[in-house]
């Protein structure tokens, strides 16, 4: 008995709600005129207007293919493939710099300053665990100081 009447309900919502949609659909569309006037054509016969840098060069950041790389800590031992990473010269496993460099690859610093490259990570591991940027440094050496390497 209350199925029915629920069913019944639901069948007049739905009525109610195509009836709207064909109201809708049988409206006329406003008669929208033209654009405002247009703006006079530039002074210069150049043909292209010149518009001003936005935002200004001093407020700009470099993109990621003008640095030579990114750098970020990882502190606690670095887990691939359910190994964890040791330096392969001095078996160090945890506080590595990471970068990512500008052609892809990955690469790992120890504490102890040893490099090593690691080939299961790539671009896009780093930009899921690494943070904003958070500084732009000129060198590799200022970057690590930052970083307390």
């Amino acid at each position: 008995m209350f199925r029915r009447h629920a069913d019944r309900e639901f069948r007049d919502a739905q009525l109610a709600g195509q009836a709207m949609l064909q109201m809708h659909a049988t409206w006329p569309t406003p008669d929208f005129t033209g654009p405002a006037a247009e703006p006079a054509p530039p002074a210069h016969s150049g043909g292209i207007e010149e518009v001003p840098d936005f935002p200004p060069p001093d407020l700009r950041v470099p993109s990621r293919h003008e640095v030579e790389g990114l750098m970020m800590r990882w502190e606690q031992p670095l887990v691939i493939d359910g190994e964890v990473r040791e330096c392969p010269q001095c078996g160090a496993y945890r506080d590595w710099v990471v970068f990512s460099m500008r052609d892809d690859t990955i690469w790992l610093r120890c504490r102890a300053g040893h490099n090593t490259a690691e080939p299961r990570l790539d671009p896009a591991w780093y930009n899921r665990n690494s943070g904003p940027v958070d500084h732009f440094h000129p060198t590799l050496d200022d970057g690590l100081r930052h970083l307390g390497h």
